[in-house]
């Protein structure tokens, strides 16, 4: 009956059914640009009908299941039933068959589109439903998509986009196996979180865990090193309603606080010994003016120094804040160096746009708390000296680093430049100024900061808290894909 197929008919029963059904497509653009470009032939039926790898396509559908989708969304039932219908083949003439074909043609592609994208990329992009998220993650792109409609081989193309990961793979098998709603949840979550397409670490890098409060440098899977973080605290309760309100009020005190750490991915190119914290302008109004105002030898006891218009007051005890309105300030502010500057000894430098990096602390008492969402935005690094060495590696310059923080070299050749600042730090004829020294890695080491609430350890799946609601964000913007 084939034989008799009237391709001018058989288009424009198609055109009306892509019109009917692209509306409910992800990526309709995409799907149409193919058959314009194919002359609307039902090139999926005529290539994979015959050899059964439509079939094959509903039960990797039908079984999406393992992956935490709802099997519905993909309507493999639906391409199941007109796989049926054609292959009964009790058409009473071939135009019959034209409604049947074009739209197991089109539901066929547009499930098959959505489902390898869901499992190479993930279901959602994150960087759309989080603010403080600035990882560029990959996504599909319509290049990608028309060449798998294009290619020979429906199946493999299914198994190759099968997430692969070790960490994956433990998720998924612990969600397979797990019985409470809450606990399939998590590891749901945590396995969209592994489908995310990140970008390339290489087998050598650090990464912060916000929900683990911890950092991690690992190096072909092996941890290099492990600490305790401090990171940002949680953001307000009714943040995005306070913000609104603040939009229109202006005033600072309807400003919701904010502090969460942000995500990001970058590489650690430096280390600064004895910082100066410049600091920031949100900070600088929210707590800094307030301390002055209470006591007028705060600035001075704390090493901090003012600048107006970009010169130093020489006396900052003697402003007069009730001049000065918090919101604005005509002042920079600087911490100096040395023990009791809020960076500690330390501070570990990275590209990133939020003023974001890691550093020691002189509040040591902060590694001790359970819940370590603390900080202002920045991360504190429990083994800051160790850190160091890690990424200097060489014993040369690891001790001119130690003496500059007044610490004894490892090696004793090396001891003279330690004798010589204890020297000029002892000389009571010269004034001893403690200044920033610059150090770099020996290589840049890539760094991610990332957000984990569900990871396979030692053959055991670990759990932690969602300090910063996004599991909950999250589980929202997935609802239509359960």
């Amino acid at each position: 009956m084939y034989k008799d197929f009237d391709t001018a008919a058989y288009d424009s029963i198609f055109v009306k059914t892509m019109d009917s059904l692209s509306g409910n497509f992800i990526n309709p653009k995409t799907i149409k640009a193919f058959y314009n470009h194919n002359y609307n032939q039902p090139k999926l039926v005529t290539r994979f009908y015959i050899n059964g790898e439509l079939d094959s396509l509903v039960t990797y559908l039908n079984e999406s299941g393992v992956h935490g989708f709802n099997p519905k969304i993909f309507k493999g039932n639906e391409i199941k039933d007109l796989l049926e219908v054609l292959t009964a083949n009790k058409f009473k003439g071939i135009a019959e068959s034209y409604p049947v074909i074009a739209k197991l043609e089109l539901l066929s592609a547009n499930a098959y589109l959505n489902y390898t994208n869901y499992l190479k990329y993930g279901v959602v992009n994150p960087r759309n439903i989080f603010s403080r998220y600035y990882i560029k993650v990959g996504r599909p792109d319509s290049a990608g998509m028309l060449k798998l409609l294009d290619g020979d081989n429906l199946v493999e193309n299914l198994k190759s986009a099968q997430p692969k990961s070790p960490q994956y793979k433990a998720l998924q098998s612990a969600y397979l196996n797990a019985n409470s709603e809450s606990e399939k949840r998590i590891l749901l979550l945590n396995m969209e979180r592994f489908r995310w397409q990140m970008p390339a670490t290489g087998d050598n890098y650090v990464q912060v865990n916000i929900p683990d409060f911890r950092l991690t440098w690992l190096d072909q899977l092996d941890t290099v090193i492990s600490m305790k973080v401090c990171v940002g605290g949680k953001r307000e309760n009714g943040y995005e309603e306070k913000l609104k309100a603040f939009a229109k009020s202006g005033n600072l005190d309807d400003k919701p606080k904010n502090h969460e750490t942000p995500l990001l991915f970058s590489k650690i190119n430096s280390i600064q010994a004895n910082p100066i914290w410049n600091i920031p302008v949100s900070i600088a109004q929210s707590e800094i003016y307030w301390m002055a105002r209470k006591d007028p030898f705060y600035l001075s006891n704390s090493n901090i120094k003012v600048y107006y218009k970009d010169k130093l007051i020489g006396e900052p005890d003697t402003i007069n804040w009730n001049r000065y309105s918090r919101d604005k300030l005509p002042f920079k502010f600087k911490q100096g160096s040395g023990g009791g500057n809020a960076l500690g000894k330390f501070k570990f430098i990275f590209d990133n746009s939020s003023s974001i990096y890691l550093h020691d602390t002189n509040n040591k008492n902060g590694f001790n708390l359970t819940n370590r969402a603390i900080s202002h935005g920045c991360v504190r690094i429990e083994k800051p000296l160790d850190f160091a060495r890690l990424l200097v590696k060489d014993t040369y310059t690891y001790d001119k680093l130690r003496a500059e923080v007044d610490l004894p070299p490892v090696d004793s050749t090396h001891m003279k430049w330690y004798q010589k600042r204890m020297a000029q730090k002892a000389d009571t004829l010269k004034t001893f100024q403690l200044k920033p020294a610059w150090f770099a890695p020996k290589s840049p080491v890539p760094l991610i900061i990332t957000y984990i609430t569900a990871w396979a350890q030692n053959d055991k799946i670990e759990y932690r808290p969602d300090v910063y609601g996004m599991d909950e964000k999250l589980w929202v913007a997935m609802k239509k894909f359960r």
